[in-house]
């Protein structure tokens, strides 16, 4: 048996067979639920000393709670990777795993294609105010007070966040018809613009047509859309959010749906989820989605596998396939 422990924080469900096979390399542990508590006792007990990767995921916050700095101080020694289920890691305190030794790896090219399309989707029927004609045909009263909508032809649209999902994103919209427009901290190199204008920030706000948000959350992003900025912001507007719920203010955003400044919006992600800001759910030219953006078999498995693969090169090479960006030596 192995000198060196895999542990398996919650659950695998579409490549099990490919986790049981890393037994060739590795002792395979798990800790399939108990809570915070109980982990933190099994690892101040000694039980995890000799693992050095552990596979968690969004959901298996639920049995660990936050991997804060708390209960990295708590991991074992011999630990040198985190392998995170999620394109999203804010639950994981990134500088303290650092600080620590630990690499991280995530999943954003996993989710790429089924997140961009979730947000082409929230986009046409906020542009449609699709909500309207959806909940009165199902009351019984055909179009209900259904009204003129708007087409993504000939639209700006303006990517925050020109990773691997507003690429695909802006792949998406050109077949629409719009013109795309981007800004991210760095500029991208011309063959992965694919024709896209990088604008600064303020031109971002201030003349896209449709603004979607594709980045990632972490403390110098929070609340990087509040009303400062949707003051800036075209008069009806369109703001679509796949990423993370704070990243946009939620009472701004009402305040400026319920001034007209805002025309609709569409989102998957929430500030406080599950719990869901009054304002918007009581709006009928908001298109809501309880945060499905990667609920799809395929990719729910692509990201286990993509996970699985990251664990194997640790192990196997001492590298990862995808660690985080801020991680990486510049």
């Amino acid at each position: 048996m192995s000198s060196q422990s895999a542990l398996l924080i919650g659950d695998i469900t579409h490549a099990r067979p490919e986790w049981e096979s890393l037994s060739s390399i590795l002792t395979l542990k798990e800790f399939p639920s108990g809570g915070r508590d109980k982990f933190l006792d099994n690892c101040k007990s000694g039980l995890y000393d000799d693992v050095v990767a552990i596979y968690r995921s969004n959901a298996s916050t639920a049995h660990t709670g936050l991997f804060n700095e708390e209960l990295i101080s708590a991991l074992p020694k011999s630990l040198k990777y985190i392998c995170h289920n999620g394109a999203g890691y804010d639950n994981i305190d990134v500088p303290a795993a650092t600080k620590a030794g630990i690499s991280i790896s995530s999943t954003p090219i996993a989710v790429n294609n089924s997140t961009a399309d979730t947000g082409i989707f929230l986009m046409i029927g906020a542009l449609r105010q699709a909500y309207v004609p959806l909940a009165s045909i199902r009351a019984g009263e055909w179009q209900g007070k259904a009204t003129l909508g708007h087409d993504p032809h000939r639209k700006l649209l303006g990517i925050l966040g020109m990773g691997g999902i507003g690429r695909e994103m802006a792949r998406r919209a050109r077949a629409f018809g719009m013109t795309i427009q981007y800004h991210n901290r760095n500029r991208l190199s011309p063959d992965l613009e694919e024709g896209a204008r990088y604008v600064s920030f303020d031109e971002l706000l201030a003349s896209s047509d449709v603004f979607s948000l594709n980045l990632a959350l972490n403390p110098s992003t929070r609340h990087i859309i509040g009303g400062e900025e949707l003051a800036k912001m075209k008069d009806g507007v369109v703001i679509v959010n796949t990423a993370r719920g704070p990243l946009i203010d939620e009472k701004a955003l009402v305040a400026a749906l319920d001034s007209g400044k805002v025309a609709s919006t569409g989102l998957d992600v929430y500030e406080n989820e599950p719990q869901v800001e009054p304002g918007l759910l009581n709006n009928p030219r908001v298109m809501l989605l309880p945060h499905i953006g990667t609920m799809t078999y395929e990719t729910q498995k692509e990201m286990e596998l993509l996970v699985l693969e990251n664990l194997r090169r640790a192990v196997e090479k001492g590298e990862l396939l995808t660690q985080l960006p801020e991680q990486k030596v510049k």
